[in-house]
């Protein structure tokens, strides 16, 4: 029996690269935009209930939740001539006012409040239409007002309302350089959103603006990439990410099985992703790529410029890895290759844990025509993502310290002082237990914190 995940997508990029996903699901499936299974699409050893569900006239509809503040990207879908039919119409939620968050965390937050019942009921009704719900998957970005502010206040609900539910989030992260950025309280929503995705999110699939914009302009060779490239990009990566839930093998056919092998703690559930090879979106442009064999993608799937983080790979160690390739592709391939990347030390892991690379096969849609024979999307939990921590944490503190923009925040919430300390704060501990994952000690450094929280 599938167990079936329900999309939550909130805010402007949330339901940007919510809506690709989508799109990009329909087609692997064989679904048309109107839903309904094309002529062609007669494989059935696709899992689509997953994701969809059959209406009463068959056709499939997306277990989706589309949530913004304001109306302009939700007309967009609904009018889109590739989508406008796809989504169940009930499933749009937006506020009265459409005014938005203004890009404040503490105004979407706050707004939760006044919408949480009528988007809840929406969520409810999709949970007791699911036979077998496994959990949720929140897509937002952490530095604007609806992702984070709004996110963040969803993020503490459905751990209330669904605790037994697996909650996992694609959370686009800004520039690390905050030069780059018109929003000037970024810092601010950036800490106070990771603090919800550290307290209250299962598993968090990290995905850097920096590093997406640097892959589109290098790999497929675009001056200035546009945000329908990246979002596509993200695309490409949820749906690899998903395509062992989709085309069930022997293993990791089902969420908790894919997460728990990359999580070894529960605090250490922040992940970091590889994809190869990325090829550009309009068929006509050649790709760099002439052939691709196992070892060539799992050698490339460890290479930095790959990662959709920027972060130093290599003064960092690997605390987990799943590997899911996709294609035609023999399991004696994976042994050979396996042992090749282990005689070349390849990879360097955590010394208190098992230093393996989980290889995880899983087929590639039939409906969908590709230039190469294998690809690969590398699933990393990595020290390495404490970079990020720390990026977030120097950005604040620039802000912090002049109490820069603070009026914004507290014109919401006057108590908002504490909030953000306390999140910094938050954010900190969880880039010390990343640097920590690195030591021979790190259980005794975990058993440590637990009995000085339990003595608090």
């Amino acid at each position: 029996m599938p167990r079936e995940l329900i999309t939550l997508q909130v805010g402007q990029c949330g339901n940007q690269i919510g809506n690709e996903f989508w799109k990009r699901l329909s087609a692997e499936h064989g679904i048309n935009s109107e839903g309904i299974l094309e002529p062609f699409a007669t494989d059935d050893a696709d899992r689509k209930d997953v994701f969809f569900y059959q209406a009463d006239d068959d056709h499939y509809i997306p277990r989706a939740v589309l949530v913004d503040l304001e109306n302009r990207v939700l007309n967009s879908i609904r009018t889109s001539p590739v989508t406008r039919n796809l989504y169940n119409p009930e499933n749009f939620f937006c506020s009265r006012d459409g005014s938005g968050a203004g890009n404040n965390w503490a105004k979407g937050y706050a707004l939760g409040e006044s919408v949480q019942e009528e988007v809840f009921d929406i969520i409810d009704r999709e949970a007791d239409g699911s036979d077998s719900l496994e959990g949720f998957m929140l897509t937002h970005a952490v530095a604007g007002g609806t992702g984070s502010g709004l996110g963040s206040y969803f993020l503490e609900r459905l751990n209330d309302r669904y605790p037994k539910k697996l909650v996992q989030t694609y959370s686009v992260f800004p520039h690390q350089s905050n030069e780059t950025s018109d929003v000037v309280v970024q810092p601010y929503n950036t800490i106070l959103t990771m603090r919800r995705l550290v307290e209250n999110a299962d598993c968090v699939v990290v995905l850097d603006n920096t590093a997406l914009n640097r892959i589109a302009s290098e790999r497929l060779q675009m001056e200035k990439p546009d945000v329908a490239i990246v979002n596509q990009l993200v695309s490409q990566i949820m749906s690899a990410s998903t395509s062992t839930l989709r085309y069930p093998g022997y293993m990791n056919n089902d969420l908790i099985g894919l997460v728990s092998c990359l999580i070894p703690t529960p605090r250490l559930h922040f992940l970091m992703t590889g994809y190869t090879p990325i090829v550009a979106f309009d068929e006509e442009t050649p790709s760099a790529i002439r052939k691709t064999t196992v070892l060539d993608v799992m050698r490339r799937l460890l290479q930095p410029q790959n990662m959709m983080v920027s972060a130093r790979m290599d003064t960092h160690k690997y605390i987990s890895m799943l590997n899911i390739i996709q294609g035609d592709v023999d399991a004696t391939q994976v042994h050979k290759s396996l042992q090749r990347i282990r005689e070349r030390r390849l990879a360097s892991f955590i010394p208190w844990g098992p230093a393996s690379i989980q290889v995880a096969l899983s087929k590639k849609s039939p409906y969908i025509p590709s230039a190469h024979r294998v690809s690969g999307l590398m699933l990393a939990n990595h020290t390495s993502i404490s970079n990020v921590f720390k990026s977030s944490i120097s950005n604040f503190d620039k802000l912090r310290s002049k109490k820069a923009f603070l009026q914004f925040f507290t014109e919401v919430n006057p108590n908002i002082t504490q909030e953000l300390d306390d999140s910094r704060e938050c954010v900190a501990d969880m880039m010390a237990e990343y640097e920590a994952a690195e030591r021979h000690d790190y259980i005794d450094y975990i058993s440590g914190n637990k009995d000085d929280s339990q003595r608090d």
